[in-house]
């Protein structure tokens, strides 16, 4: 097992951990909101855990978000995109969803850009445009990488993993859902999470799979978190995409 490393990426700087010696797919996975770049790290270790021999075919990587939150007293904080909290609060609390779903927020076109560029490096030092690859996030993290898969420049990931993510953008996801035709997506969410409502996690697991989209849905009882059952799902789902490659 190798010793997690920084390595930047774009303009995005990363933590990097091998699974092995001669890694050959990418595991992308961005942080949530208020987090610091290295909040997901320790994903790595318990996947390679889990996975054994299998985690040698995985470079993990973990980008930091390019906006400091200092300013608002989080001096380790990161955001992809600004977020106004107590609008959020109060379109929850009135149960405005729709007001939520969709919404562009602002910056999120220079954080998918940023973060395609990214991948688009990571894929080439492995190997190239025809590398597997897997994406996925947290909260705002999981929001981003759905929408970098939907509307940039990338190819679309193997596999998709959106933890505790919300729908947003509507319309425009909605439009590009064809992109997921090869992508399997896992979808997780806690049903007492008080930041992203749950229901909204459920509508937009129906709107993938009216869609057509192989995605699974694992909704548990818990709050604004990744849970053990996910951590090895994700496992599972990682060591089935070993063995379909070649």
């Amino acid at each position: 097992m190798l010793k997690p490393r920084p390595a930047l990426y774009g303009s995005l700087d990363c933590i990097v951990v091998d699974g092995g010696d001669s890694p050959s797919i990418p595991v992308v996975l961005c942080h949530g909101y208020g987090a610091p770049g290295t909040d997901l790290a320790g994903l790595a270790f318990e996947w390679m855990s889990l996975l054994g021999e299998d985690a040698g075919r995985f470079r993990f990587i973990f980008p930091a978000a390019p906006l400091t939150l200092a300013e608002l007293g989080m001096p380790d904080g990161r955001a992809w995109w600004p977020i106004n909290m107590a609008q959020l609060a109060e379109s929850i609390q009135a149960s405005r969803f729709s007001d939520m779903h969709e919404h562009e927020p602002d910056g999120i076109t220079e954080a998918r850009e940023s973060l395609c560029k990214a991948i688009a490096e990571i894929k080439a030092e492995l190997g190239g445009e025809s590398t597997q690859l897997v994406l996925g996030g947290f909260s705002q993290g999981a929001m981003l990488t759905l929408d970098a898969t939907l509307r940039g420049p990338i190819d679309p990931p193997s596999l998709l993993l959106l933890y505790s993510g919300t729908l947003i953008c509507k319309d425009e996801w909605e439009k590009a859902l064809t992109r997921l035709n090869n992508t399997r997506v896992y979808q997780a969410h806690g049903t007492f999470d008080p930041i992203l409502p749950y229901p909204s996690a459920v509508e937009l697991s129906e709107i993938l799979k009216n869609a057509g989209v192989k995605a699974e849905f694992h909704g548990f009882e818990g709050p604004h978190t990744i849970d053990t059952d996910s951590i090895i799902r994700t496992a599972q789902l990682l060591r089935e995409l070993v063995a379909e490659s070649p």
